[in-house]
C-alpha cells in the first residue's frame, strides 16, 4: 500500500463518492465523473493537485448556479454521514476546495456553506482568500464562529485566521496585525474542546513569531484562569522557549541554568549514511542541594544548500531535577527523507540546550546514501 498522502485517493474511494453523489445529485453521472478523475495526467499530480482536479471535475456534476451547487455539497455531506462515511477525512479536503476555487463571489452563500462544510472537513484553506477579499464582514464572521454551538465551527475561527496557518494562503493584514484576533481567541481560551484550545494555542504561537510582545501579554494575561488554559498558554510559548527567549524563561522559572552541569556529551557515531539515526548520550548534573526544574532540549544545524547552517530545536522533557543528582540520557535524530525536508550531505551539528542556553557543540558528517 502507498504511503504516499495523494494516494489516499483511491480507485474505490473515487467510486464510492461517485455512488453517493448520484444519489444525491439525480443529474449526476457516476461513470463521467470517475472518468474525468482519472484523466491523463493523474498519476503526475501532487496531493494539493489531485484536491483542485477533484473539485474542478465535480463542479461539471453539479447546478451551474453556485447558490444551488453550494446546496447540492451540504446535501451530498449530510448524504455521506448517514452513510458512514468519516468525518474529518483528508481525503474529503476538496470539497471546501469548491467553495474556495468558485464560490469567492458570493460572499454569504459560501459563508453559509463553510459553516456547514467545516464540520464535516474543515474550511481552514477555504477560508483564507475570503478574508483576504471580504475583510472587515469576514473578521466579523469569524468572531461570530467563536461562538458557535458546534466545536468544530469554532475551531474554524481560530485556525482559519492564524497568522502563519501552514501549507495554506498567506493573510498578510493578520500576519502584520494580529490585534483583531485577539477578541477571538479571548472567546476561545478556555473552550470546553482541546482541539480548540490546541489551535489557539497554535494561533498565539504564530503570533509570536512576527509580535513576541503582544503573545507574551496574553500569556501573561490567561496565567492562572485554569488548569486547561495553563497548558494552553504552555503550548503557544513553544517557539519562544526554542528560541531560548528570556522573559519568556523567567516567565516559566527557567532562566538559571547556571547550577546544571553537562558532564557528558557524546556522540555514538561522527559520520552517517542518510537513512540512518544520528545517536548521541549525554550526562546532566543539579550541582545545588535543591531540585530545580531543567527543560532540556538539543538543537541540530542543518547544512543548508548554500552552504549555511540552520538550527531547529527539539525538546527532549521539563522536569524537576533533584538536588546533587545526576541524569543520563541517549537519544536517536532520524536522517531519514521525507518530502518535505531536503538533507544535504556534509558537515552539521548537534548542541544541548539547558533552560535555553547553549552548551557543547559537536560536529557529524551526513554521507549520501
Amino acid at each position: 500500500m502507498s504511503s504516499l498522502l495523494k494516494d489516499l485517493y483511491t480507485t474505490d474511494f473515487v467510486r464510492q463518492f461517485a455512488i453517493r453523489l448520484s444519489e444525491v445529485v439525480p443529474d449526476a453521472n457516476e461513470k463521467e465523473f470517475i472518468k474525468d478523475v482519472f484523466d491523463k495526467d493523474w498519476k503526475n499530480k501532487e496531493l494539493k493537485q489531485r484536491m483542485r482536479h477533484l473539485s474542478t471535475v465535480l463542479k461539471k456534476q453539479l447546478s451551474a448556479d453556485y447558490k444551488i451547487a453550494s446546496k447540492q455539497i451540504v446535501d451530498l455531506i449530510e448524504h455521506l454521514q448517514l452513510k458512514g462515511m468519516r468525518e474529518f477525512s483528508l481525503e474529503f479536503m476538496f470539497l471546501p476546495d469548491f467553495i474556495e476555487q468558485f464560490g469567492l463571489h458570493d460572499f454569504h452563500a459560501s459563508v453559509k456553506a463553510m459553516q456547514h462544510i467545516t464540520v464535516f472537513t474543515s474550511c481552514e484553506f477555504a477560508v483564507r482568500p475570503f478574508l483576504i477579499r471580504y475583510r472587515e464582514p469576514m473578521m466579523k464572521q469569524m468572531l461570530v464562529w467563536s461562538k458557535h454551538p458546534h466545536e468544530k465551527v469554532r475551531r474554524l475561527s481560530s485556525e482559519g485566521t492564524r497568522p502563519r496557518l501552514p501549507w495554506a494562503m498567506a493573510v498578510p493584514y493578520l500576519k502584520k496585525d494580529p490585534s483583531p484576533l485577539i477578541p477571538i481567541l479571548n472567546n476561545l481560551k478556555s473552550d470546553s474542546s482541546e482541539t480548540v484550545r490546541r489551535s489557539v494555542a497554535n494561533s498565539i504561537n504564530d503570533i509570536s513569531k512576527d509580535h513576541p510582545d503582544l503573545a507574551l501579554k496574553i500569556v501573561k494575561e490567561w496565567k492562572g484562569i485554569s488548569r486547561e488554559t495553563d497548558a494552553l498558554i504552555k503550548h503557544a510559548s513553544r517557539s519562544l522557549l526554542k528560541q531560548g527567549h528570556s522573559e519568556i524563561l523567567k516567565f516559566y522559572k527557567l532562566h538559571k541554568s547556571d547550577h546544571f552541569k553537562l558532564t557528558k556529551f557524546q556522540l555514538r557515531q561522527t559520520k552517517i549514511k542518510m537513512g540512518e539515526d544520528l545517536e548521541f548520550t549525554i550526562s546532566l548534573e543539579n550541582t545545588r542541594p535543591k531540585p530545580s526544574t531543567l527543560r532540556l532540549e538539543y538543537g541540530i544545524y542543518y547544512l543548508l544548500k548554500n552552504g549555511q547552517h540552520s538550527r531547529k530545536v527539539f525538546k527532549i522533557s521539563e522536569r524537576e531535577i533533584p538536588g546533587y543528582s545526576q541524569i543520563d540520557i541517549t537519544r536517536k535524530q532520524k536522517f531519514k527523507p521525507i518530502t518535505t525536508k531536503v538533507f544535504y550531505p556534509g558537515k552539521h551539528k548537534i548542541s544541548i540546550i539547558l533552560n535555553g542556553k547553549e552548551f557543547g557543540e559537536r560536529a557529524f558528517r551526513l554521507l549520501g546514501f
